[in-house]
């Protein structure tokens, strides 16, 4: 007897009369999934005091969310009758899924950026459903495998689904916002992240999700037993794995500036740039912590361009005593091109530390090619900037090495692994500078937070996060975040952070080589269970 998904001896369909992706109710029930998937991230939404527990409270991820989510999938998938069924369902849940996940553009397109509405509303539907091919492709490649072993079954749609995510975060210039590995920073799958790091953790997540779906097409307690024990196994993580083996190096006192300059405003010359200078120029002189941090571009204009004996003072300020300074603005002249940077201040040095920001924004930092077109209908201030280089060297004051980076950038931990491939010039903190006001309310603020908290979990550091609306806040290297301060205010926060040292597991191969591992070994397997498919 030859196998099929839809036999009974694996499952019945979930509708009586219809396999179980047939018609508009399987549809609507796989779109409403991937919109749930793009919520597990950092729920959107305030509810009762009393489902906290559970972990619905809003901006926290809620990682058996997105297990649920994509074990719908699963079961559209087993269902789907087809390959080309199958990669039909898997895109309208990914581009449902990335849609929710990053909604706010039309916020930064529409509100800020003068875009009509309806256009704003296709150019975020059109990225997502551009991006969500990739889930397509491995849905395709998880049905036409058609494999007779649950075991493989599951190996290959998880090692499928963390080769799409992979291709979404570093293909072309890489857009990894919303993995299904940062819905898991609550959660037991992120004892894993300081040994395979965020794309490993996509893979366990989506193992988790199919283990569950074949959990709920189960036909014998038999089988319901075995994989009701693979799932106690896989969450059984947290207790197994040893964490991270790293040593404190000291406290450092730091006051991160929030000025809360409207994104309206904030590049105007009559109205925001004199608010930024004065306010930060302010705080920058009354704060007598140790390290003071202001966010993206807090000075909006060039050093040349600020008001006569501004720059000056600053830099005779933090000339001599025990206090320094990382401002985000903007370096460099017209012969040289110019670079969104942060420059570091502090006693003893003859010209200001820089960091030149490296993984540029597509529209917003850098055009390409044949899009000018799309940046002429939008009113806001773009620019080719230069990239940075990568590494770039750590800001060191009183025994702590900080590495930089600047608004998306947080989103690339093989590029922040760069800086951990000499174990003694490590960085012992992060830092990272943005402007979160260009995309609404919260729910970017939210999200970008727990980006930064996958990051303390993989390389087992603090992360001191200093942005212009929201939201500022230290996390310390075992994710949990020890200091914030309400969105839309201006306001400074000031934190003891203890710094580490030592190298995780992680760290130490991502480094050295990238993700490139866990793309061979993906990649060697499905290819191994492709060509051993007919057998």
């Amino acid at each position: 007897m030859s196998w099929n998904r839809n036999h009974t001896g694996f499952g019945r369909p979930l509708f009586v009369g219809q396999t179980a992706t047939g018609g508009w109710g399987m549809t609507w029930l796989v779109l409403l999934a991937g919109g749930l998937q793009g919520a597990s991230l950092a729920w959107p939404t305030a509810v009762p005091q009393g489902l906290a527990a559970i972990g619905l409270a809003q901006g926290q991820p809620l990682w058996w969310g997105q297990t649920l989510a994509l074990a719908l999938l699963v079961v559209a998938l087993l269902g789907s009758g087809s390959p080309r069924r199958a990669a039909w369902l898997g895109w309208l849940f990914s581009t449902a899924w990335l849609g929710c996940t990053f909604g706010w553009l039309f916020t930064s397109m529409h509100t800020y950026g003068g875009l009509v509405a309806p256009l704003a509303v296709a150019a975020v539907l059109l990225l997502a459903a551009v991006l969500a091919l990739y889930y397509a492709g491995a849905s395709w490649c998880f049905s036409a495998l058609a494999l007779v072993n649950k075991a493989q079954e599951a190996i290959v749609f998880a090692l499928l689904w963390m080769l799409a995510e992979l291709a979404r975060g570093l293909l072309l210039t890489g857009f990894g916002w919303g993995a299904v590995g940062y819905a898991h920073a609550n959660g037991p799958l992120a004892a894993a992240l300081s040994w395979v790091g965020l794309y490993g953790v996509c893979a366990l997540a989506a193992l988790l999700s199919v283990l569950l779906a074949f959990a709920f097409r189960a036909t014998s307690l038999r089988q319901a037993a075995v994989l009701t024990a693979a799932l106690v196994m896989l969450l059984s993580l947290a207790k197994v794995l040893p964490g991270p083996q790293g040593a404190d190096v000291g406290m450092l006192r730091v006051t991160l500036l929030q000025g809360n300059i409207p994104q309206d405003e904030k590049f105007d010359q009559s109205s925001g740039v004199p608010a930024a200078l004065r306010w930060y120029g302010e705080q920058l002189n009354a704060n007598s912590s140790s390290l003071i941090i202001t966010p993206e571009t807090a000075l909006p204009v060039l050093p040349d361009q600020l008001p006569d004996g501004y720059w000056n003072a600053l830099k005779t300020r933090f000339a001599k005593g025990g206090q320094a300074a990382l401002l985000g603005m903007p370096l460099g002249n017209f012969s040289e091109g110019y670079t969104n940077s942060v420059a570091g201040l502090k006693p003893g040095q003859t010209e200001p530390w820089r960091y030149d920001k490296h993984h540029l924004v597509p529209f917003g930092e850098f055009i390409p090619p044949l899009a000018r077109w799309f940046t002429q209908l939008m009113n806001i201030p773009l620019g080719d900037f230069n990239r940075g280089d990568l590494p770039q060297p750590t800001f060191d004051w009183q025994g702590q090495r900080l590495a930089a980076s600047i608004c998306y950038e947080n989103l690339f931990g093989e590029e922040l692994a760069a800086s951990f491939l000499d174990a003694t010039h490590a960085p012992t903190m992060m830092v990272n500078i943005s402007n979160l006001g260009w995309f609404g309310e919260r729910v970017a603020m939210d999200q970008h937070l727990q980006i930064a908290r996958v990051r303390t979990l993989e390389f087992d550091r603090p992360f001191l996060l200093a942005t212009n609306t929201g939201r500022t806040a230290v996390v310390d290297h075992r994710g949990q975040v020890i200091a914030a301060l309400p969105n839309h205010v201006a306001q400074a926060l000031t934190a003891e952070v203890q710094g580490r040292d030592g190298i995780t597991p992680y760290a130490w191969w991502v480094s050295r080589w990238g993700q490139w591992p866990l793309v061979m070994l993906a990649f060697g397997v499905v290819v191994l269970f492709w060509l051993r498919r007919g057998k």
